[in-house]
């Protein structure tokens, strides 16, 4: 089955060159375009979803207020973020509403192709240059590296190694080939991870181990 997804951005130039780039891609379709984060909830009403392709700034409901919601959801899709803002604050609001992907507008078409594919499939994707502003950031701040190294002292060591994997953006094949595990035993580990963790995707996973800066 094809990957489906909903484009949300207010500009109308946008949305559609986008749909033409999503719906030329092998096994994608957008099902839906809308205008603003105050319209994705009767979207996803009227259309099973896999993916929200969300923009941050909107004129109404915003693309944080809306992942948030989106999030909120029974059996939400992933929503990954294309903006063309990359401040840290606006990069971890994101993140921590929910979205499990933080791309940039002037990254390559293949590469936004790629990564409603990888977020269909549960991986986290960020543009390179938001996740090197990622690290800067939490490089800088000791009191969160505190909380988040607390955090992850819940787990057992090998729900930590898979989490150090996670937080290299490492697939479950990839995680699994390294630690030596199968895959559905990896999706076991992930998933206590984050119900340990009470968190929803494997990004907020990474932005937590990025925060701790573990090796």
């Amino acid at each position: 089955m094809s990957v489906r997804v909903i484009v949300v951005d207010d500009d109308a130039l946008v949305r559609s060159g986008l749909t033409l780039l999503l719906d030329g891609a092998q096994g994608i379709s957008v099902v839906a375009q809308v205008s603003d984060g105050s319209a994705v909830p009767a979207a996803l009403d009227a259309h099973p979803v896999d993916v929200v392709l969300m923009d941050l700034r909107m004129p109404g409901t915003d693309g944080i207020a809306a992942t948030r919601a989106v999030r909120a959801r029974r059996d939400p899709p992933a929503v990954v973020v294309l903006t063309t803002f990359d401040t840290a604050a606006e990069v971890e609001a994101a993140l921590h509403a929910g979205a499990s992907g933080y791309l940039l507008k002037d990254t390559e078409p293949r590469r936004i192709v790629e990564a409603v594919l990888a977020a269909a499939a549960g991986e986290p994707v960020l543009s390179p240059r938001v996740a090197r502003r990622l690290m800067d950031t939490t490089a800088r701040a000791g009191g969160s590296r505190a909380a988040a190294r607390a955090s992850l002292a819940l787990l057992t060591d090998r729900e930590r190694d898979v989490v150090v994997a996670l937080g290299r953006g490492a697939s479950n094949a990839e995680i699994g080939a390294e630690l030596y595990l199968t895959l559905a035993t990896v999706k076991a580990h992930v998933s206590s991870v984050l119900l340990k963790l009470g968190l929803e995707n494997r990004t907020q996973v990474a932005l937590l181990v990025h925060e701790a800066d573990l090796p």
